[in-house]
């Protein structure tokens, strides 16, 4: 199996969260991420499960949590030869290895944005499948026009898990979810737009893709 990725360039990225009306820059080094969602052909090929509402090859995985993309990513790096980059402990995941991840949240906006400073890298329809296009369902990957770094579904389509802990002094262990989802409306599906839960949620419009360090190359 060999999943598509993209070199994304090192930048700096402002994160904003609109609860605690606080903003705060970060710098992104150079990374490796998913041209796609991983998709439910590719999550079958490494795990041997379809846990997605509705079945299709090239539609991305859905109903996976967290745990469950960690996993992936783990399984996927077994597969290649590659050391897991998550030592997992119970409960307790430390990240100490450069095989496939998930993203940062900076690293996704950073990546998603591909240099534009709006709320999205293009107009909505012509990019992404949200409550005004998609029809009620998620679409194959690709579908859609990608940014300017070569990324597809970056907003709609399904969200995606980044590894990041939400706010841990009001969420406890909630982690970040980004992108927006084929059942939202437009306004979720923005570059800026962050969104939470719990690690093992899982629901039909709920997805990742994957990342690795530039250096790994």
């Amino acid at each position: 199996m060999n999943v598509r990725m993209v070199a994304i360039p090192a930048g700096e990225v402002t994160l904003s969260d609109r609860r605690t009306q606080r903003s705060w820059p970060v710098e992104v080094a150079g990374f490796e991420l998913g041209v796609f969602p991983v998709t439910q052909e590719e999550y079958a090929a490494v795990t041997g499960e379809w846990p997605s509402a509705v079945r299709g090859g090239r539609l991305p995985v859905d109903s996976v949590s967290w745990w469950d993309a960690i996993r992936f990513c783990n399984g996927l790096s077994e597969r290649e030869g590659l050391s897991p980059a998550y030592r997992v402990d119970g409960e307790t995941v430390a990240w100490e290895a450069n095989g496939y991840r998930l993203p940062t949240e900076a690293e996704w906006e950073h990546a998603c944005r591909a240099a534009t400073s709006g709320p999205r890298y293009g107009p909505l329809d012509d990019i992404g499948w949200y409550r005004g296009n998609s029809e009620g369902h998620s679409h194959d990957v690709g579908g859609k026009l990608p940014n300017a770094w070569g990324l597809y579904d970056m907003l709609g389509n399904v969200f995606e898990w980044c590894w990041d802990i939400y706010d841990p002094s009001v969420y406890g262990t909630y982690r970040v979810l980004r992108g927006g989802g084929w059942f939202d409306e437009h306004w979720s599906c923005r570059a800026s737009v962050r969104r939470r839960s719990m690690t093992t949620y899982k629901i039909d419009d709920v997805g990742f893709r994957i990342a690795r360090n530039l250096s790994s190359v």
